[in-house]
């Protein structure tokens, strides 16, 4: 399985919704941010900033 199909995975997931994408991730790094070190907050928003821009292009 390739990043092609976890892409359609979440697309499907997504539905209708998709404009609320960004919301999100934000609330999913938000989560994982609660239980990681704050050291590597910095390190899960520029993943976060990463995915935005990749479905903003799709």
């Amino acid at each position: 399985m390739g990043i092609g199909d976890f892409v359609e995975k979440a697309k499907d997931a997504l539905g209708d919704h998709a404009d609320q994408a960004g919301d999100m991730l934000d609330k999913a790094a938000d989560a994982v941010k609660e239980h990681t070190p704050d050291a590597i907050d910095d390190k899960i928003d520029g993943a976060v900033d990463k995915a935005q821009d990749f479905l903003d292009k799709q």
